[in-house]
């Protein structure tokens, strides 16, 4: 690790990982990953994040949404990186042609030559893992739900057996804080599917809609912080960052892009929570693509404002600085 770039810097790497005390002794808790990685950056961003943190052991990562063979690649290579390719990868729902942000640092890279597993079927490869794990599952959802909606159709059964955590929605706020909010792009890119798997009957669900995912960022001394680090996982996503942001160097790059899916790993976590309000909430999805409160929707956690929203920045630059999990 090359030195810390300034006192701020310092005294982010002494801040202790939050959520990181109490059940980070219990077993992780097992993850499956649904993701439109490869359009906007900060699904990148999550899977790192995932990839860095003991709590949790990733099986599984599917695709949506479309360009299967493009999201699936991005996938294989991070997870490559990560040397962590005893994790899964499924073809989702949504057509399988199609590129996009991050296509120059896969366009080299057959799908063929990933060590691990992957299922060209991965609607099935969710539902059989939901169904054969012993401890419930948890699905981090961060794209429009195309094959979490095509798995419920087959398999409505599985609901019970996993719990949800998304991002998606507006609830109070909308994009960059907005006094109103708006119909979000991953509920309503597919708002039947929407409905369906929003509608579900989870065990336990919790979304973080724009009011709170909406205001991530990292930049000054954190993203410098990240700049600097040699760690393997790091560097790759800041490169694919690089490439997805059109930029001939990082270091034209001075902050992050809004990182709205890295909230929802956080979320997924099931340690306290300190950092942000969780509301109980019944959330239904309008024909508009909104999700409204309603007393008819379904019963959930909302993640509705941020008690320490530097507090979760500090705590991701300390996470995607961990040593990347092993398996």
């Amino acid at each position: 690790m090359r030195p810390i770039l300034n006192t701020l810097g310092s005294l982010l790497f002494a801040l202790p990982v939050v959520a990181a005390e109490g059940p980070a002794a219990a077993a992780p808790v097992p993850v499956i990953l649904d993701t439109d990685i490869g359009d906007d950056i900060d699904d990148s961003w999550a899977l790192t994040m995932l990839l860095k943190s003991p709590q949790f052991d990733l099986k599984l990562v599917t695709t949506t949404c479309g360009k299967a063979e493009y999201r699936a690649k991005i996938v294989a290579r991070l997870l490559t990186v990560a040397k962590r390719t005893d994790v899964a990868v499924g073809l989702g729902a949504g057509g399988r042609n199609g590129d996009g942000g991050q296509q120059p640092w896969v366009k080299d890279y057959k799908l063929a030559d990933y060590p691990g597993k992957v299922h060209d079927d991965g609607v099935k490869a969710l539902i059989d893992l939901v169904n054969s794990s012993p401890q419930p599952v948890t699905i981090i959802a961060i794209g429009p739900v195309h094959t979490l909606a095509a798995a419920l159709e087959r398999d409505p059964g599985i609901a019970a057996k996993a719990n949800f955590a998304g991002m998606h929605g507006s609830v109070r706020k909308g994009y960059g804080g907005g006094a109103k909010p708006d119909a979000e792009y991953n509920v309503k890119n597919n708002v039947p599917a929407a409905k369906k798997v929003l509608g579900a009957p989870w065990r336990q669900c919790v979304i973080t809609p724009l009011d709170t995912c909406g205001l991530v960022t990292l930049a000054g001394a954190r993203f410098k912080t990240l700049c600097a680090s040699d760690d393997e996982l790091v560097k790759a996503l800041l490169d694919n960052y690089r490439m997805w942001a059109k930029k001939a160097e990082l270091s034209q790059l001075t902050a992050s892009s809004v990182l709205f899916d890295t909230v929802a790993v956080y979320l997924a976590d099931p340690a306290p929570k300190p950092l942000i309000e969780l509301e109980s909430l019944n959330i239904a999805v309008n024909d508009g693509g909104f999700t409204v409160i309603d007393p008819a929707g379904a019963k959930m956690s909302v993640a509705t404002n941020w008690k320490d929203l530097d507090g979760y920045k500090d705590h991701l630059v300390k996470v995607l600085l961990a040593p990347t999990v092993k398996k």
